[in-house]
């Protein structure tokens, strides 16, 4: 059924992405899908790196130690955005064309006031992605 499985990550909050991450695992190995995992980081030193190069060495281990886990096929696909938390939404949805992926599976947090303002990041994808779009509440 699926054969691409998006899955935005943010690797300085690992804990609280751990349902959707296993999600994710579980419906690659269910469909013999691969599990792209995709961070956005800065060309700026940030507290995941100083350089994109070191924020990509975490991202490639992170996905060996989730495909060593869980047996699926995975990859890393990282991001490079001038300001992440304005152009995130932009970046996730061009990724998501990019890659070809059919399924995005993305952790996300109960609703809340200013989500009546503004959309939440995994409902900018449903909204202009042509994947299916599994958000996932912690």
């Amino acid at each position: 059924m699926f054969k691409k499985i998006m899955v935005p990550v943010d690797l300085r909050h690992l804990p609280s992405q751990g349902k959707a991450l296993s999600i994710a695992a579980d419906l690659a190995k269910t469909n013999g899908a691969q599990v792209i995992y995709v961070t956005v980081t800065s060309p700026e030193p940030n507290a995941l790196g100083r350089t994109p190069a070191e924020v990509e060495e975490k991202l490639n281990s992170f996905v060996a130690n989730e495909s060593a886990a869980h047996g699926h096929d995975a990859a890393g696909h990282l991001l490079i955005s001038h300001d992440p938390a304005a152009e995130l939404d932009a970046a996730l949805i061009k990724a998501c064309d990019t890659l070809h992926t059919d399924l995005v599976v993305m952790a996300t947090h109960l609703p809340n006031v200013t989500d009546y303002l503004w959309s939440s990041h995994g409902g900018a994808l449903a909204n202009h992605v042509r994947a299916s779009v599994f958000l996932v509440r912690a």
